[in-house]
């Protein structure tokens, strides 16, 4: 069953909106960043990796961000057209903001942490003028981030990309992306929020990014209470997410679909979260049955915990599948799923 009905005549398949950053990982791995020397620069930004994810699995992808004015903001719109990945509505700051710079941790394979700075950023400067009512009317799908939402003038504009995207049937999709650190405070996250997961198509998030979301609403919602609800608010799909216990797909038809990770010796703890988002968003555009999309983002999801980068080592669809097969020679026929 097709749970998101997609116009394929639209110019572009998926445009991500949000933050486009550099990651800075060690290279010298298990130490605290305080003891590490040495890094390596990789594209970073939940929204920026699903754009590169979407791009590497062969689908048609733009992206709507600003960077900033210097060397950095170059990299990544050098790295993007690269990648294949339309840059026509990326703007640069005019202001002085600044990328956003993430140093990661990897302590060990379990404890990893991240340090972003973010004052005066390039992204969430990005104006309501700058949103181009065309663009989006082209295009298949939008991603939301989270993120995005945190300040303004970023929330307008991304408010008024989402009010284009229902005027024009392009399909929403809610990538919730917290970040503590954006926000103020927890009933500002709960506003924001429910208003993208009230006129969303698609939500995907952690059970805690559920629970910040549905704040103002509830205290605590078990996760078919949670999907419940969101589904009445017009979802066709809810996504839960609970890390090493696997993920859940609620759809509108009163079924619920469940993954487990793939086993896999990791190197970092983060990173995965949107390999699964765009291996996931990619079996939806193909058509594929539920459990099968979430399967292809659950192998994509693994392969990015043992890899160095983020946007760097996410996998094209013959890579994807090949592991998926291997794993499953290896470990069973239905290894991960439940």
């Amino acid at each position: 069953m097709k749970h998101l009905e997609f116009d394929n005549s639209r110019k572009f398949d998926i445009v991500p909106i949000g933050r486009a950053a550099i990651d800075f990982n060690p290279v010298d791995i298990n130490r605290t960043l305080a003891e590490s020397t040495t890094f390596k620069k990789y594209l970073g930004g939940s929204p920026a990796n699903i754009a590169v994810g979407l791009a590497r699995l062969g689908k048609k992808v733009g992206f709507i961000g600003k960077v900033s004015k210097d060397r950095f903001g170059e990299f990544i719109i050098d790295y993007f057209n690269k990648e294949g990945i339309d840059t026509s509505q990326i703007y640069k700051a005019e202001n002085g903001e600044s990328l956003g710079l993430t140093f990661t941790e990897i302590l060990s394979p379990t404890e990893s942490s991240i340090l972003m700075y973010r004052n005066d950023i390039a992204d969430l400067s990005l104006a309501v003028e700058e949103i181009d009512e065309e663009y989006i009317k082209n295009v298949k799908a939008i991603v939301v981030s989270g993120t995005a939402l945190a300040k303004s003038p970023s929330r307008e504009a991304v408010l008024k990309a989402l009010e284009y995207a229902k005027k024009h049937n392009t399909v929403v999709i809610f990538d919730v992306d917290y970040r503590a650190y954006s926000w103020l405070n927890k009933d500002e996250i709960a506003i924001y929020y429910s208003i993208v997961g009230k006129s969303s198509d698609l939500i995907i998030g952690s059970r805690e990014e559920f629970d910040l979301m549905q704040g103002l609403m509830t205290k605590e919602s078990s996760d078919e209470e949670t999907a419940k609800r969101w589904l009445a608010y017009g979802n066709k799909i809810v996504v839960i997410k609970h890390g090493k216990d696997g993920s859940t797909a609620y759809t509108t038809d009163g079924k619920k679909y469940n993954i487990k990770p793939f086993p896999v010796k990791l190197l970092k703890s983060f990173g995965g979260g949107d390999a699964y988002a765009s291996a996931f968003i990619y079996g939806l555009l193909e058509g594929w049955d539920m459990i099968d999309c979430l399967e292809f983002g659950s192998a994509s999801a693994a392969m990015l915990v043992a890899s160095h980068s983020c946007s760097e080592a996410m996998p094209t669809v013959e890579e994807v599948t090949e592991f998926i097969r291997k794993s499953k020679e290896e470990h069973g026929e239905m290894v991960a799923r439940i």
